[in-house]
C-alpha cells in the first residue's frame, strides 16, 4: 500500500478546559485529493491550523513526509504549500516578479519558476502586472506560488471562491493535473459541495471534533433503485416494505449485490420490467445524512 505523505495521529486540542479536537486520525496520500468537510464549529479550522503548525496540539502528532511537525517544524513545513481564499500578491509587480520574490525565500532556481508558470498556463501573461489579472489568473498565480518549492502536501481554502464556471473548471483541471503528475497530496475545503464532488477522490468529515466518516467517492454508494413495471399491484405486494411509490414507478431500497436476485424474482412472478436505474446520492445529500443537516463551513 502507498505510504501516506501526511499522518495525523491521535490529535487532541483542549482550549479553556473544553476538549475541541478528539483523537483525530487522518492519512493523506500522494496523488489523492481529499475534501475536508464539517459543519460550522466542527473543529475543521482548528485541525487545519495544527496540521500547518499555526497551533500546537494538546497531544498527538502530525508527520509530514516522515518528519514530525512538532519535533522538527522547519523541515516538516518545507513540504507544505497553502492557498487561502484570494491569494495575496504584490499587485504593482508582475506575476513573474512575485514568483521571483517568493523563490528567493526558498532558494528556488529560475528553471522551477518557468516550470510552474507553464504548469498553470500563465506563460503568456506572467510578465504583466498582477493588477491587470482576472481573479482566475490570480488564483492560478497563487497556485504557482504554492507549488514553487515542490511541496508534497497542498492545502486549499475556498480555492474557487469568486470564479465563474469556466474559471472553476479550469482551476479544477490544474489541481487534478498537479495531484497526478507531481504526486502531491491535496486537501480542499469549500462550502460548494457540488464543486468538491467534482474535484476530490475522497472526503473526510469532522463533527464535534471527531472524524465521523472517511469515504472514497469512487466507492459504490447506491442503495436505492427506481423501477417502472407492469402489474403494479402485484409488484407492490411482492416487494412489500422494500418498495415505495414514486411518480409512475417505485423506489426500492436494496444493495447492488441484491439486484440480480430481485430482478429474477420479478421475472419469475410474471412482472414486466420497463426501467431499472440506480439512484446515486449527491455529496450534499450524503453530507446532510452524515451530519444531521449541519451547515457546511470553510476553513476560517
Amino acid at each position: 500500500m502507498t505510504t501516506p505523505i501526511v499522518q495525523v495521529k491521535n490529535l487532541n486540542k483542549t482550549i479553556k478546559g473544553k476538549h475541541i479536537i478528539k483523537n483525530v486520525n487522518l492519512d493523506f496520500y500522494p496523488g489523492q485529493i481529499t475534501g475536508f468537510l464539517g459543519p460550522n464549529g466542527a473543529g475543521k479550522t482548528t485541525t487545519i491550523r495544527m496540521m500547518t503548525g499555526l497551533m500546537h496540539p494538546t497531544s498527538g502528532e502530525v508527520i509530514i513526509n516522515g518528519t514530525s511537525l512538532q519535533k522538527n517544524f522547519e523541515q516538516a513545513i518545507s513540504n507544505v504549500g497553502v492557498i487561502v481564499e484570494n491569494p495575496e500578491m504584490y499587485k504593482y509587480m508582475s506575476g513573474y516578479k512575485n514568483l521571483q520574490h517568493f523563490a528567493r525565500m526558498h532558494n528556488v532556481p529560475k528553471s522551477r519558476i518557468d516550470e510552474v508558470v507553464k504548469n498553470v498556463g500563465l506563460e503568456n501573461r506572467i510578465h504583466e502586472k498582477v493588477k491587470t489579472y482576472s481573479l482566475g489568473m490570480r488564483q492560478r498565480l497563487g497556485l504557482a506560488q504554492a507549488m514553487l518549492h515542490s511541496p508534497k502536501f497542498l492545502i486549499l481554502d475556498e480555492p474557487t471562491n469568486g470564479l465563474d464556471p469556466a474559471g472553476i473548471r479550469e482551476f479544477r483541471m490544474y489541481l487534478q493535473k498537479i495531484a497526478k503528475e507531481d504526486n502531491v497530496a491535496i486537501v480542499v475545503s469549500s462550502h460548494l459541495l457540488s464543486e468538491i464532488e467534482l474535484i476530490v477522490d475522497r472526503i473526510a468529515v469532522i463533527q464535534n471534533g471527531e472524524i465521523i466518516n472517511i469515504r472514497e467517492l469512487t466507492e459504490e454508494t447506491v442503495s436505492e433503485y427506481y423501477l417502472e413495471v407492469g402489474q403494479k399491484e402485484k409488484f407492490a405486494s411482492l416487494a412489500g416494505e422494500e418498495a415505495k411509490s414514486q411518480n409512475d414507478g417505485f423506489v426500492v431500497t436494496i444493495s447492488k449485490d441484491e439486484v440480480p436476485k430481485f430482478v429474477r424474482k420479478l421475472v419469475e412472478a410474471g412482472i414486466d420490467i420497463y426501467t431499472i436505474q440506480p439512484i446515486t446520492k449527491r455529496l450534499e445529500d450524503q453530507f446532510i445524512e452524515m451530519t444531521g443537516g449541519g451547515a457546511i463551513d470553510a476553513i476560517r
